[in-house]
């Protein structure tokens, strides 16, 4: 199969930020032959938005320019696609930071909201962050089949919880996306570590597509080193700074005969999480 994961650079401007990924679209190469997936970062439309933006730009599962605008992109270039992470409305006046899986067509496959909310302190020039002033938590897993196989939605911070990887493993994934926007500073100290644990844990590609550099004019600024990391926790691609696409031939093959060889979750002597 070919995966290509796009690395940005996003802002505010969300016009700015969708020409930025049709133009990357427009120079990708594949077999238009063979089913292509591409996986945008998070928040690649809208990043660093005030909550009255994301409010001003968040929509429902059935209307929102945002998800209209990136699944005619997926329908245009004839690609499926993990579409980051855009806001949608929820209940208690905050919104969801929802991941979208489009297929071919344009057409949605399925959606996860992001369970795990950044609320932490962080020694950069940010100091604070805030998610769960602007943000719900979502209530459920999300793993979709897809002519790739069994794909699981997660989001950025969800990294650093296992026991939701575990979860999506138990219910079939084998393909993991990570649409991400890392700080700095954590992602240098625990990105690529934290990635390749949860790939060895599953037994599951991992896909995770970041945001890199400086943003809106330096006032936040993320690690970037997008990756695809094999089940065996061996990387299979990686872009480590730069805006553009981190690319590979994925055959789960390999997986197979892994899973087979050590069965870890025949082993598992714990029981199975509440979350389904």
């Amino acid at each position: 199969m070919h995966i290509s994961l796009l690395q940005c650079q996003s802002s505010r401007d969300v016009s700015a930020n969708l020409l930025f990924i049709e133009s990357q679209l427009n120079e990708l190469k594949w077999d238009v032959d063979a089913p292509h997936l591409v996986v945008l970062p998070e928040c690649s439309l809208l990043f660093g938005g005030h909550e009255s933006q994301q409010l001003a730009y968040a929509g429902d599962a059935h209307q929102s320019t945002l998800k209209s605008a990136l699944s005619a992109l997926a329908a245009k270039y004839q690609v499926f696609m993990v579409a980051g992470t855009i806001p949608a409305l929820a209940e208690d006046g905050r919104v969801y930071s929802r991941s979208y899986l489009f297929d071919d067509k344009g057409d949605t496959l399925g959606y996860y909201d992001k369970l795990h909310l950044f609320d932490v302190d962080v020694a950069d020039g940010t100091k604070q962050y805030r998610e769960s002033e602007t943000f719900c938590p979502g209530d459920h897993i999300s793993v979709i089949d897809t002519p790739f196989g069994k794909i699981g939605l997660a989001i950025c911070y969800d990294l650093r919880f296992p026991d939701l990887f575990r979860a999506m493993r138990l219910a079939g994934a084998e393909i993991i996306t990570l649409p991400s926007a890392f700080t700095k500073v954590t992602g240098e100290a625990h990105w690529q570590v934290l990635l390749q644990a949860r790939a060895i844990e599953t037994q599951c590609v991992i896909l995770a597509a970041a945001q890199w550099g400086q943003h809106n004019e330096g006032s936040r600024e993320t690690w970037g080193q997008s990756m695809i990391v094999g089940p065996w926790g061996n990387i299979l691609a990686e872009r480590k700074t730069g805006t553009g696409w981190v690319q590979a031939e994925v055959d789960l093959t390999e997986l197979h005969s892994i899973r087979r060889k050590m069965p870890v979750m025949q082993h598992n002597r714990f029981l199975e999480p509440s979350l389904k």
